[in-house]
C-alpha cells in the first residue's frame, strides 16, 4: 500500500479495505488521543478561562457572550473527551466556534488600544482548536487547521494592536510557535493511528489466514477419513465377499458389508474416529487381536503391558486398531502374510504396535499416489489423533510401527 493511501485510512474513518475487518487497536488509540486531548485542553482552557475573566482588551458589551461562545462548546467537548462519548460531534463544533471567535475579535476589542497589553485570552486557545481538529476532522483538514488557527490569531492580533511595526515580530514569533505545536500534535495523532490501522490490518490477515488454513486442514481431514472409511471398509467388504467360499467367509463379508455401510451412514459423524471414552491398554490389545481375527488373521498379539499404563483415549485407540488392521491386511495381501508378528507395547505413557512381515518388501517412496492403504489408511490416520506411523521395508520384509504418547 503506497504512503498516500496509508495518510488518507489515517483520517479517523476506516478506509475500505477495512470495512468488515477488526478496528481493536484503531478504537483503544482513538480513546487514548481523545483522552491525552482532554487533559491538555484541560490545561490550556483553564488559564484560558482564568485570563477571560479578567480580561479587559474587549468591550465590555462583547465579553460575557464571547465568553459563553466560547467556553461552554469547550466544557462540553472536555467532558465528551474524557467519557469517550460525542467525542467527533464536539470537537467540531469547537473546532468551528474557535475560528467564528477569532472572527469577532477585531470588533469586540474596537477601540481598546490602551488595554491591548499582554496576551489575550484566545491566545491559549489556538492549540485547543488545532488538537481538537486531530479528533474531529480527516487528515487534510486537520492540516488546514493547524496553519490556518495560528495565521488567523496572527492577522487579529495585528488588528487589534493597529499593525505597529515594534510588535509585529513577536507576534510572527507567536505564530510560528502555535503551528510548530500545532504540527506537532497533528504528526502523533497520524504516527499513531498508522500505526493502528497497520496492526489491525496485519490481525485481520492473520485471522483470514487462519480461518483459510483452518478450512484447509478440516476438508482434508474429510478427505482422509473419508477415503480411510472407502478403503478401509467398504472396498474390504467387497474384496472379501468376491473371494469368500465359504459359509464362514460369506457371513463374515456380510458382517463387513453391514459395519461399513454403518460407517459410510455416519461418517459426518464419525470422523473423529470414535468417542474419547478412556480405553485400558488391556482392553485395547484385546479389541485389537479381535479386529485382526474378524479380517481372518489368526495371527496372535505378543503384549506387553505395564501396570501403570494409563488408559488411551477412544479415537487414538480407534485409530491404532484401524491402523494395525490395515497393515495386517497389506501384509496378507502383498506379502501372503509370511512371517506375520504383531507387537503390542504399553509402557508408561507409550503405547506402540509393530505389525512386521517376511515377504519381498517394496519401496514406500514408489507407492501411487491414489493407493491410500498406507498414506491414508495408516499415515494420515495416526496423524489425526497426534500419533506417528512409520513404515520399513525392503529384501527382509516389511514393519510398520504404530506410535503414540499421551500428554505427561
Amino acid at each position: 500500500m503506497s504512503a498516500e493511501a496509508r495518510h488518507r485510512d489515517s483520517d479517523g474513518r476506516p478506509s475500505a479495505l477495512d470495512v468488515g475487518s477488526e478496528t481493536f487497536t484503531r478504537a483503544r488509540i482513538e480513546r487514548i488521543l481523545s483522552l491525552v486531548v482532554g487533559f491538555g485542553c484541560t490545561i490550556l482552557g483553564a488559564q484560558a478561562f482564568l485570563n477571560a475573566l479578567a480580561s479587559e482588551q474587549e468591550a465590555p458589551g462583547w465579553q460575557p457572550w464571547l465568553n459563553i461562545g466560547v467556553f461552554a462548546p469547550l466544557g462540553i467537548m472536555l467532558l465528551a473527551c474524557f467519557v469517550g462519548r460525542w467525542v467527533k460531534t464536539t470537537t467540531r463544533i469547537f473546532a468551528l466556534v474557535y475560528p467564528l471567535a477569532l472572527l469577532l475579535w477585531p470588533a469586540a476589542t474596537a477601540g481598546q488600544f490602551e488595554t491591548a497589553a499582554g496576551e489575550p485570552w484566545v491566545w491559549y486557545l489556538i492549540n485547543v482548536a488545532t488538537s481538537a481538529s486531530v479528533l474531529a476532522f480527516a487528515l487534510p483538514l486537520q492540516m488546514v487547521w493547524a496553519a490556518a488557527m495560528p495565521v488567523m490569531y496572527g492577522v487579529v492580533r495585528l488588528m487589534q494592536l493597529g499593525f505597529p511595526s515594534d510588535r509585529l515580530i513577536l507576534v510572527i514569533l507567536d505564530v510560528v510557535f502555535a503551528i510548530i505545536l500545532a504540527g506537532v500534535v497533528l504528526a502523533l495523532g497520524w504516527m499513531l493511528r498508522t500505526v493502528a490501522l497497520d496492526m489491525d490490518r496485519t490481525r485481520a490477515e492473520a485471522v483470514r489466514s487462519y480461518a483459510a488454513a483452518a478450512a484447509a486442514e478440516a476438508a482434508e481431514r474429510e478427505r482422509i477419513a473419508v477415503a480411510a472409511l472407502m478403503h478401509d471398509s467398504v472396498l474390504a467388504a467387497l474384496i472379501s465377499a468376491e473371494r469368500a467360499v465359504t459359509p464362514r467367509e460369506r457371513t463374515l463379508a456380510v458382517s463387513m458389508a453391514r459395519e461399513a455401510l454403518t460407517r459410510l451412514a455416519n461418517a459426518d459423524q464419525d470422523s473423529g474416529e470414535g468417542s474419547d471414552e478412556p480405553v485400558a491398554p488391556v482392553q485395547l490389545a484385546a479389541a485389537l487381536e479381535r479386529a485382526i481375527r474378524e479380517v481372518g488373521a489368526a495371527v496372535p498379539v505378543d503384549a506387553d503391558i505395564e501396570s501403570d499404563a494409563p488408559p488411551v483415549p477412544g479415537r487414538v485407540a480407534r485409530a491404532l486398531v484401524l491402523a494395525s488392521v490395515q497393515a495386517v491386511s497389506n501384509a496378507r495381501q502383498h506379502a501372503d502374510g509370511a512371517g506375520l508378528a504383531i507387537a503390542f507395547r504399553a509402557h508408561g505413557e507409550a503405547v506402540e504396535i509393530r505389525v512386521a512381515d517376511t515377504g519381498p518388501g517394496f519401496d514406500p517412496d514408489v507407492v501411487p499416489e491414489d493407493r491410500l492403504g498406507i498414506r491414508g489408511s495408516i499415515v494420515a490416520r495416526m496423524a489425526a489423533v497426534g500419533g506417528s506411523a512409520a513404515v520399513a521395508s525392503g529384501e527382509g520384509g516389511t514393519t510398520v510401527t504404530l506410535g503414540w504418547r499421551g500428554v505427561s
